[in-house]
């Protein structure tokens, strides 16, 4: 099958939203009267945008450089991520990565605030955060990356978990190689054969010095591994935590739009009707009023 000329759908996705069924229609009919089947069929299956689909691609298209400083700070973010799960990534690095890539994404949500609805209206905070998810999610996933840095969103997307789709437990780092590890690996090795001795007292300050230099060194790198653990699970808690906010005020959000919607359309209704009495009332008026003239007219005419 014939695939939709690219030039034709960048702009049709580059419309206002209310303009696109018509304009993809028309296009789609235009290209079956020329005997491009294909591309009309091609055309004709594309998806109108939700509100904060399109939105996305509008800050997109008209902010592609903060959108390459997004896209940049979200692979960054995923390295950062893939590190802290190979025991390699810091907590600090973690922080660092997850602040750039917030602040690349306000001129994109500022771009998004700036736009109205098809009646001139400012876009709600809902369709906003919606719009934040979004971008949030095409940052970190090349496969949520494609249409919207195409401008070609059709559907709003959530951010993956912080290290993925499951949000499991972190693992711990492994090991650091050194002395400690060298030391780790003979004492296994002296419990498999002979029992290893306890090594002699050193009597000058220099022997006790490098006794206690090397003890410490497995202890410091202990204490480094569970606190890096202990910042990457707190890091992945707020994570949970902002993500539960955001999806319940998500929820909330989307009852007192459907509520707002249930209470519109009512009054709509309401209003329909209410017209069509007082159309019904006026025509009545005017009958009476004809009625009136005609009998006054008459009555003129009986007095002569």
């Amino acid at each position: 099958m014939a695939e939709a000329p690219d030039d034709e759908i960048d702009r049709l996705y580059g419309l206002p939203l209310e303009e696109f069924i018509p304009a993809r229609d028309a296009l789609s009919k235009e290209l079956r009267d020329a005997g491009r089947r294909g591309e009309a069929t091609a055309i004709k299956k594309l998806s109108k945008p939700t509100v904060a689909a399109w939105a996305v691609n509008q800050a997109v298209r008209s902010q592609p450089r903060a959108a390459r400083e997004l896209w940049d700070a979200g692979d960054a973010l995923a390295r950062v991520q893939e590190a802290v799960l190979s025991g390699k990534g810091s907590g600090a690095d973690l922080r660092e990565a997850a602040d750039r890539e917030r602040l690349a994404l306000d001129p994109l949500v500022d771009a998004a605030r700036g736009l109205l609805t098809a009646s001139g209206g400012d876009l709600s905070e809902t369709t906003i955060d919606r719009v934040r998810s979004t971008l949030q999610a095409a940052a970190i996933d090349v496969d949520a990356r494609e249409d919207v840095a195409a401008g070609r969103a059709v559907r709003e997307r959530a951010p993956r978990g912080l290290f993925g789709g499951d949000e499991g437990a972190l693992p711990a780092a492994p090991a650091k190689r050194g002395r400690s590890a060298g030391s780790a690996r003979g004492r296994s090795a002296g419990s498999e054969g002979t029992e290893e001795r306890p090594p002699r007292a050193r009597s000058t300050t220099r022997g006790r010095s490098t006794t206690r230099g090397r003890s410490a060194e497995p202890e410091r790198s202990a204490a480094d591994a569970a606190r890096e653990r202990e910042e990457a699970a707190a890091a992945r808690k707020r994570e949970r935590e902002e993500a539960a906010a955001r999806e319940r005020a998500r929820k909330a959000a989307a009852a007192r739009v459907a509520r707002a919607e249930n209470a519109l359309a009512s009054a709509e209704a309401r209003s329909a009707k209410a017209a069509e009495q007082l159309e019904d009332a006026r025509a009545r008026e005017r009958e009476a009023v004809e009625a009136l003239a005609d009998a006054r007219a008459e009555l003129r005419a009986h007095e002569r």
